[in-house]
């Protein structure tokens, strides 16, 4: 499935993801900094992917475990430093709240820092435990 917006496509399909600049974006962030790309590979083969492009360049990743019925949980969503600032983000997260296949399911997330981001889409913060 693809969407477009001006001159970006988000497309859930795992064979036009970028790897490399998936690896790139993560290693960025505080929650992902650490992760090698065979473990990267290996998460997105078990996910939902969702690559967002300008033209052909990949600028932006997110992904989701599922089970398609109940529950899905929204991870990784990261979008280039030049992009950011666009809407492009909630851009991205609009898509896959409203992706035909999860958009029924329950969503959760975690976040240390992006609280008012996520609000705007109906996410609230509440007790869920985790194993360590």
């Amino acid at each position: 499935m693809e969407w477009e917006k001006e001159t970006y496509v988000i497309s859930d399909e795992k064979d036009k993801i970028d790897l490399e600049k998936v690896h790139q974006l993560l290693s960025q962030t505080y929650w992902a900094k650490d992760r090698t790309l065979t473990t990267i590979r290996k998460s997105m083969k078990h996910s939902v992917v969702f690559g967002v492009y300008d033209k052909n360049q990949q600028i932006g990743f997110g992904r989701v475990v599922s089970d398609y019925t109940v529950f899905s949980w929204l991870l990784d969503v990261v979008i280039d430093p030049s992009y950011q600032g666009k809407e492009i983000g909630s851009w991205l997260v609009k898509c896959i709240l409203n992706h035909p296949e999860l958009k029924e399911t329950k969503f959760a997330l975690a976040t240390k820092d992006a609280h008012a981001f996520y609000e705007k889409f109906n996410f609230e913060t509440d007790t869920c435990m985790r194993r360590k």
